[in-house]
């Protein structure tokens, strides 16, 4: 209690205080004594107060340009944002505009076979049992973007990253085992469609994918899981979950759903005319 006591009666160090009171007895405490420094002090509390009172100023004259300059801004990308919603929704509508026409050349072209030859060529949406096989990279790996960014780091030399080849050998091992349709996270793959990377990312059909990839095969689901986990692609991907962390998982589902592929247009082959001998 004595030094709480002592504390706070004496708040002050007492070397603080004796210094204060020699400056006191020299006169170099305390407010200007001549003239010419308290002159001195009031001129630069003057020229003080007058930089204050001209930076507010000027700043509540700036103020309304500023607010205008930023309305004008939101406005701006309130109208950008607006055309490219109209775009988008114009895309939408040519897409199923292109989509109704192919499902009509389909059928006029392929008689009865045409809703077998819209799911073979990816024109059509699909819906039927499968798997469902999500990768994922290692969680040592360095992957970024929380789900905005394909990839955000230095490059292919971590390991513990799903590469373009590995999705590859999955998709082609998935049809190796009897997949009819399959899809990478929505992306409907057709005898068109490539999977390579640009930089850091995975392109599927030109798009950039974020991981986890999850991968949809439509066709016998126990008979494909068994087929695909025993092939040389499915042993591929089972010794990158062991040597390098990478996390695969499949389940077979009752029901799975692959749209129709955005576009499946051919530009060189041509139906042949010819009839085969025997």
């Amino acid at each position: 209690m004595s030094l709480i006591t002592n504390v706070m009666d004496h708040s002050l160090d007492d070397g603080y205080a004796e210094a204060a009171a020699r400056k006191q007895s020299l006169g170099q405490g305390g407010l200007p004594r001549t003239l010419r420094a308290k002159l001195g002090l009031a001129g630069g509390l003057v020229l003080a107060a007058l930089v204050v009172t001209v930076g507010a100023a000027q700043a509540r004259v700036a103020a309304p340009a500023v607010a205008k300059e930023r309305q004008e801004l939101v406005d701006r990308i309130d109208r950008e944002t607006a055309a490219a919603d109209r775009l988008e929704a114009g895309v939408d509508k040519l897409r199923d505009d292109v989509s109704a026409r192919q499902r009509a050349a389909l059928k006029k072209s392929g008689g009865g076979q045409a809703d077998l030859v819209g799911i073979l060529s990816g024109a059509t949406a699909v819906h039927g049992p499968g798997i469902r096989l999500v990768v994922n990279d290692a969680k040592s790996a360095t992957a970024g973007g929380e789900g905005t960014n394909p990839r955000t780091t230095s490059g292919f030399s971590d390991t513990g990253r799903i590469r373009d080849r590995d999705m590859q050998r999955v998709v082609n091992g998935l049809w190796a085992s009897g997949a009819e349709a399959v899809s990478v996270n929505g992306q409907r793959l057709t005898a068109l469609s490539a999977i390579r990377a640009a930089g850091d990312a995975i392109l599927v059909d030109n798009k950039p994918l974020v991981p986890p990839y999850t991968v949809l095969a439509v066709g016998d689901g126990d008979r494909l899981s068994t087929r695909f986990q025993n092939s040389a692609d499915g042993l591929y991907l089972h010794a990158l979950e062991e040597s390098f962390g990478i996390r695969a998982g499949i389940s077979t589902e009752k029901d799975l759903r692959l749209p129709a592929a955005p576009s499946v247009i051919v530009r060189t082959a041509q139906p042949s005319t010819e009839k085969g001998t025997s």
